[in-house]
């Protein structure tokens, strides 16, 4: 199970590698000369070594270990209808909505949904080529980024008006807000931290698993402590720490879709094999979690099940 879920991510485990001892071999000729010579140096050595063990067993002593990865399944809470048409990009709870930015050249939105009846409260398009991206919370705006543009929106939820505008460098995929930062991925393996008044990037981290980067890090939600990302392409979702950037957990929500309902229809062939996961939103105050997909006809509520 756990080769197969690393796999997915485009990681494979570690191989145990065999080392040879390689030992020289000391022309009889020279070896009275450098008897000498080794065995001061090894006495040198030997002393550096101890020197180095008393120093460093304190801090050995109290050094952390990385805790085990843990897997998790699902079990589906409630079931609710999502638009067929909406290429999620962003997906948000606040105050009792579903809030969602949709993608696709013509086709961007940001909305405004009933999570009980999956109905469109509020739909405004975006102008121009823009093409939506990641949607997370600031205080009582909303921070919708862009794909390329490198332009982000902060925007009243109230009419989902433009409030005011920022740049950024590269790419916008996936944002979430943490209680004093805002998150922002890019399809690379690293997340940008931002400043949640100005909206500038402060720093960023890689996100790795077992020490190795894992790329085309999506859909971001802060959850409890923790940065979830949506991996692009895949049925997984990653459990982040926000600090060191390595991955602790690792979500399959395989088969949340039946084979008929993964089936694109109305929709032109380039966009087969495009509705994929994405999309993840948290209720902190009741601890529902929410997931969907591009073009899925349903949003989930779901409870995790560790393996």
């Amino acid at each position: 199970m756990l080769y197969s879920v690393l796999e997915d991510l485009g990681v494979r485990p570690r191989s145990i590698r065999e080392q040879e001892e390689h030992k020289p071999v000391l022309d009889q000729k020279n070896i009275i000369q450098k008897v000498s010579h080794y065995r001061a140096l090894f006495l040198l050595m030997l002393a550096f070594a101890v020197s180095v063990l008393i120093l460093t067993k304190p801090m050995m002593s109290v050094a952390k270990t990385s805790a085990p990865l843990k897997l998790y399944t699902y079990e589906i809470v409630e079931k609710y209808k999502h638009d067929t048409k909406a290429f999620t990009q962003g997906l948000i709870y606040k105050d009792g909505f579903i809030y969602e930015s949709t993608g696709l050249p013509g086709r961007s939105t940001v909305r405004q949904v009933d999570l009980e009846t999956g109905d469109v409260l509020q739909n405004i398009p975006l102008k121009g080529k823009l093409y939506g991206e990641g949607l997370t919370i600031r205080g009582d705006d909303l921070i919708l980024l862009t794909w390329k543009a490198g332009t982000g929106f902060v925007l009243d939820p109230s009419d989902l008006s433009t409030k005011s505008t920022f740049n950024y460098p590269g790419e916008g995929w996936g944002a979430a807000s943490s209680p004093n930062h805002i998150y922002m991925s890019d399809g690379s393996a690293f997340i940008r931290i931002l400043d949640p008044k100005t909206l500038e990037e402060e720093s960023r981290f890689k996100v790795t698993l077992n020490g190795k980067p894992i790329k085309l890090i999506n859909e971001l939600e802060w959850v409890d402590g923790e940065l979830w990302a949506n991996i692009w392409k895949s049925d997984l979702i990653v459990k982040i720490d926000p600090v060191s950037g390595e991955i602790t957990a690792i979500i399959n929500l395989a088969d949340l879709l039946s084979e008929e309902e993964k089936i694109l229809k109305d929709e032109p062939a380039w966009l087969k094999g495009e509705n994929v996961l994405n999309g993840i939103a948290y209720d902190a105050e009741t601890k529902r979690l929410f997931v969907t997909g591009k073009f899925w006809p349903y949003m989930f509520e779901i409870k995790l099940v560790e393996k």
